[in-house]
């Protein structure tokens, strides 16, 4: 029993550390001044306009899908789920912790920029990918994703490249609207979109190959 509580608090523990992870990769990205990551785009351009944070916007934005994931499963959402908006808090609250860290990162040469971008998005999967493996919580973003696959019978990537496209489709219509010009998304928002996922299945075998001794050991 002990032991069980012992690796639920890790996991916690673990699934804690990747979102500040996370939160560092957007950061990096978004400082990169090459656009920002499309699950971030719409929160991103309204904090360009109006007088609250990323972060916070971020937070409004997750509360929104959270919203949605209950319309659509109505009775059927799992309790347990209700913890994303406690997620949803702490992840607004690290994007802008993570906003502040790296103040000191401008890019201003475009070869600088591509680096910080780079490392963004590495950054980013490896959040990602430890929220995944901690397999407690399930970030809203994906957790709609799947909610709408499931209803649609389509596959989880098909539903996730639609998904990521609506919203950075409707980041650029804000931006039109508000600015009457693009901000806040280029080409970087595009690069994000294409090489997180690649990079997090990456990280998916390095994790799989640094546990399997683990898992040796614990069978001898």
């Amino acid at each position: 029993m002990k032991d069980l509580k012992k690796e639920i608090i890790m996991r916690y523990i673990l699934f804690g550390a990747g979102l500040f992870i996370m939160s560092l990769g957007i950061s990096l990205v978004t400082k990169a001044n090459l656009g920002t990551s499309p699950i971030s785009s719409v929160p991103y351009v309204l904090s360009l306009k109006f007088n609250l944070s990323f972060g916070q916007f971020t937070f409004i934005v997750n509360g929104l899908f959270i919203l949605l994931e209950i319309v659509l499963l109505n009775k059927k959402f799992p309790k347990k789920q209700y913890f994303q908006i406690a997620v949803t808090v702490l992840f607004g609250f690290f994007v802008d912790v993570a906003m502040d860290l790296l103040f000191f990162i401008n890019p201003s040469l475009y070869g600088q920029k591509i680096l910080v971008l780079s490392g963004g998005c590495v950054v980013l999967a490896l959040g990602i990918r430890m929220q995944v493996s901690a397999n407690v919580i399930i970030n809203c973003a994906e957790g709609l994703v799947q909610i709408i696959a499931e209803k649609t019978g389509k596959e989880f990537g098909t539903v996730k490249i639609a998904f990521d496209m609506a919203l950075v489709t409707l980041a650029l219509v804000i931006s039109l609207v508000v600015f009457g010009t693009i901000m806040g998304l280029r080409e970087g928002t595009l690069v994000c979109a294409l090489t997180v996922g690649l990079i997090t299945k990456l990280f998916k075998k390095i994790f799989q190959n640094l546990a399997a001794p683990l898992r040796r050991r614990a069978h001898r």
